[in-house]
């Protein structure tokens, strides 16, 4: 391989391009076509590359980047106020888990140390599945979505130990030194490593990042966030602890700055494709052999995982005062074995901690169970209707009920979809106005305090039709959406143009990215944050240099009833790919400088038709005199600035023909 590396990794990447398209196709996880692909070329399957130390470390740097991502997601703001699930159910739910799994090992024969990884792989769930899939079923802000959430925050937190944890059990296994010993000077260093990490991120990443920002260079924004990421890594490595842990300490630290959002954007690329290496090198561990061998023994230590787990959590949930069906959907959702649980079995591999027959079988449960995750996420309402009938029907029913008897009397009232601080903003405006309004909202906290207030908020999801309907959404005057998730945003469009296809609706958008999809899904207007924002922001700079109110009023409501019209272009920087990002930004504005030997010098405005280009002279500038809406009888001349505005290709043939006079 070391002769010909070039063509076994471009087979890999082809093979890689066709499973993972397909397994988006199937709406499986990108992650489970990576491990088939690794299964396919590895040397326990088709054998077409051969498992060495070239792509196992990139598979490294996939997993030092899948850490350093999670821990810049990790929001210790969000961990402070879901407390209770954290800390409560996340704590109860990993301990429980752990020592019942330990003590099946003990029972199978399994050594201390191979038990200890397997206890605290199989304790873990699959962060990325379950929250892609809650987010986009729009239950990521439900019960058991917060609850799920919650636990998996925990379990993020509990795997920094983990990863110091394998190790300090290797070296007790090199050296047999006693366990509680190493464990101890294990932990010690551990601990001295986030203090020194969260001083290094307190005085030294936050001005280093500010200085590489004011350079304004993307190149050496990429290469710092890379060698923070892969310095910390090296670092925690060189202290005898996993890299792993270093990368999601850095990234921990980072994801309390403001540059978190870039970091993530630069660092996607290199984690995406890395990744997507180590799980192929999670595939190549799998043996077929081992498989068709042990097959009933595999499929029955993945059911009896998926069981434990369930029944865990279910047990704990409803400890927790949890209803039947929430416990059952939390329980449904956190039931596999996740991304980090494959990390500490890859490790405890590189370890020697794991036989490789037997970490071959508990590999491949792993990846079984998160194989059938994107289905019990996806069908956990259902499962849980179906078990706790009663309950469910008796809840929906009265939460139907309570909303439909206050909702009774009501006519020509303002429904809200939300009450968040958008939604609560806008129901100042209409009880100041005298105007009804009916609020639905996930979150109960917010619900029990806004209720008991006198206000009209009822718990209820807006994305389903009966919960519409007891809001007495025909006699309703108009729906808004307050809040910024899309996908919640779709289910509720169509689910009211089902009911009533003539109301206007109007939706919140934290940008234009997804404006068309809105309004073809039903959407009477769609509002933009980022627009509305830079609406306010010049409404108030032209108040305070002494333009009239009315003047400035007038011009805030032309732009509004044009939807945005003048918004629509912009100048381009040189990072912009305004035609794939933007849906209400349709064009951008470019001017072309007229010298003695071009087409269009000397000739009219009119007489060149640039309207048959589909693109506006919105303006001439002329020596520092600029004219905008040029007439068309203006006759152009040398050092003439023609300020155009359209679609970049139709600027382009335009630009052309100015030119040199060429269609």
């Amino acid at each position: 391989m070391n002769e010909h590396l070039l063509i076994p990794i471009v087979l890999l990447l082809a093979i890689a391009v066709v499973i993972v398209a397909l397994s988006r196709r199937l709406h499986f996880p990108p992650i489970l076509g990576y491990i088939i692909v690794g299964i396919i070329v590895g040397p326990n399957g088709f054998g077409l590359i051969d498992k060495e130390e070239n792509i196992e470390l990139l598979a490294e740097f996939g997993i030092v980047f899948l850490l350093f991502a999670i821990g810049l997601e990790f929001s210790l703001t969000q961990m402070i106020s879901m407390r209770r699930q954290v800390f409560g159910l996340g704590t109860a739910q990993v301990a429980t888990t752990a020592l019942l799994v330990y003590i099946v090992g003990y029972l199978a024969g399994l050594d201390t140390n191979t038990n200890i990884v397997v206890a605290g792989a199989f304790a873990l769930s699959s962060t990325a599945i379950v929250i892609k899939q809650l987010t986009e079923q729009s239950e990521i802000h439900s019960r058991h979505g917060r609850s799920a959430l919650g636990v998996l925050i925990f379990q993020d937190i509990i795997a920094i130990p983990l990863l110091i944890l394998i190790p300090a059990l290797a070296l007790t296994n090199a050296a047999e030194n006693t366990l509680s010993a190493t464990l101890a000077i294990a932990f010690v260093k551990g601990v001295f490593v986030v203090i020194i990490m969260h001083l290094i991120g307190k005085y030294l990443l936050k001005p280093l990042f500010h200085e590489v920002a004011c350079a304004k260079s993307q190149e050496l924004f990429t290469l710092t966030v890379l060698t923070v990421a892969l310095g910390a890594a090296a670092f925690t490595e060189q202290m005898g602890l996993s890299m792993t842990l270093g990368a999601f300490l850095a990234g921990m630290m980072l994801s309390e700055t403001e540059y978190r959002h870039q970091i993530e954007s630069d660092i996607r690329p290199f984690q995406d494709i890395l990744l997507g290496l180590f799980f192929v090198t999670v595939g190549m561990l799998i043996s077929l052999e081992v498989l068709q061998q042990h097959l009933w023994f595999i499929v029955a230590i993945t059911i009896g995982i998926v069981l434990l787990k369930g029944v865990v959590l279910y047990v704990i949930a409803r400890l927790f005062k949890k209803d039947g069906g929430v416990a059952l959907r939390i329980a449904l959702s956190l039931s596999q074995v996740g991304e980090f649980g494959l990390v500490l079995i890859t490790l405890a591999f590189t370890y020697k901690l794991l036989p490789l027959e037997i970490g071959n079988i508990l590999l491949t449960s792993a990846v079984l169970s998160m194989s059938m995750a994107p289905f019990l996420v996806k069908f956990n309402g259902q499962i849980a209707k179906k078990w706790h009938k009663s309950s469910y029907a008796f809840s929906h029913n009265e939460i139907e009920h309570s909303i439909s008897a206050n909702s009774e009397h009501l006519n020509q009232h303002v429904i809200l979809c939300g009450f968040g601080r958008v939604g609560q903003t806008v129901s100042r405006f209409l009880t100041k106005s005298n105007k009804p309004f009916v609020a639905l909202d996930m979150d109960i906290k917010r619900v029990r305090e806004a209720y008991d207030a006198g206000e009209s908020v009822y718990y209820g999801d807006a994305a389903k039709e009966t919960i519409l309907r007891a809001a007495s959404l025909n006699k309703a005057k108009i729906v808004i959406v307050t809040f910024s998730d899309f996908h919640a945003s779709i289910k509720i469009l169509k689910n009211i143009r089902h009911i009533n296809k003539y109301i206007p609706i109007l939706v919140r958008t934290p940008d234009d990215a997804h404006v068309n999809e809105l309004i073809e899904a039903g959407a009477s207007e769609v509002i933009p944050d980022t627009f509305e924002a830079s609406i306010m922001l010049a409404s108030h700079l032209m108040l305070m240099i002494g333009e009239p109110p009315r003047k400035v009023l007038r011009e805030i409501r032309g732009i509004r009833k044009n939807r945005y019209h003048l918004l629509e272009n912009f100048y381009p920087g040189e990072d912009d790919n305004p035609m794939e990002e933007h849906q209400v930004m349709k064009g951008i504005f470019h001017t072309v400088v007229l010298s003695e030997d071009i087409f269009a010098t000397g000739k009219t405005l009119g007489s060149l038709e640039l309207e048959k280009f589909d693109i506006q002279v919105v303006a001439i500038k002329r020596g520092s005199i600029r004219g905008n809406n040029p007439s068309d009888e203006t006759r152009l001349r040398v050092e003439d600035h023609l300020v155009l505005s359209g679609a970049p290709e139709k600027i382009d043939r335009a630009e052309l023909y100015l030119t040199n006079g060429k269609l």
